[in-house]
């Protein structure tokens, strides 16, 4: 990606609203209907830092979404990781080789309406419908300039969304999760960074949360997208899948 060239092409201007052009990113994303994603999401605590990585795809007309998501080494202290497969629909994620104790063959199912961050950190990938739904609540929106994210030109924008205010715009299926989300931070505004391509897709977003877990954590939040149109599945595991027993942390 190369670095922002604000207005440097000569006769850019920049959009009447920016606010409302953020905002209606998540529509645009509807409008789509599906794209791969990558995502990164790292974690600064008491001087330490780690990064997790996923990547799948989003279906963003039917809201469901596959991620495969990928633990340092540093996190549990051992050399490998079976990669966790996360399931993403309307209030509620599926993780698959997530927890000791866990059989290898079951699910687990968290309500996402009943986290307390509304799984913008806990499943170590934000729900890229749910970034993009987040950006119904933006503010203060400044407008930086034209670059590139993987060779397509965008437009980045810069501003802060309000969490409480984004559940109040969000889709019905991605609401209950952010009003979670809103009891559970001790700060509802989000600094952010945002490149829509021409046609309002959102193409890259990266999210800074701050919450208080033992502690005072700082999460960055990235969402890549691309491929867009590319078919996603998502086949939910049966009931005798899931289970049932208690998560050791």
């Amino acid at each position: 990606m190369s670095g922002c060239a604000g207005g440097a092409g000569g006769d850019e201007r920049p959009p009447a609203d920016a606010a409302a052009v953020v905002r209606g990113a998540a529509d645009a994303l509807t409008k789509t209907g599906s794209a791969r994603a990558r995502t990164a999401m790292e974690m600064a605590t008491g001087g330490t830092r780690v990064t997790i990585r996923g990547e799948g795809g989003v279906d963003f007309k039917n809201r469901m979404g596959q991620l495969l998501v990928m633990l340092p080494t540093d996190v549990k202290g051992e050399d490998e990781h079976r990669p966790i497969t996360e399931l993403l629909v309307p209030g509620a994620l599926y993780m698959k080789n997530r927890g000791a104790g866990v059989p290898a063959d079951k699910w687990v199912r968290v309500d996402t309406t009943t986290l307390a961050d509304g799984n913008l950190v806990t499943g170590g990938a934000t729900d890229p419908l749910v970034a993009a739904e987040l950006l119904r609540g933006a503010q203060e929106v400044t407008y930086v300039g034209e670059t590139e994210v993987a060779g397509t030109k965008v437009r980045h924008y810069r501003g802060t969304t309000d969490i409480g205010r984004a559940a109040g715009s969000a889709s019905a299926e991605v609401r209950g999760a952010l009003e979670a989300a809103a009891k559970g931070f001790s700060k509802d505004t989000v600094p952010f960074d945002v490149y829509l391509d021409e046609q309002g897709r959102l193409r890259k977003v990266r999210h800074r949360f701050t919450y208080v877990n033992n502690g005072v954590i700082d999460v960055s939040s990235t969402t890549l997208l691309y491929g867009f149109g590319t078919p996603v599945t998502v086949v939910l595991p049966a009931s005798a899948d899931i289970y049932a027993g208690k998560i050791a942390e």
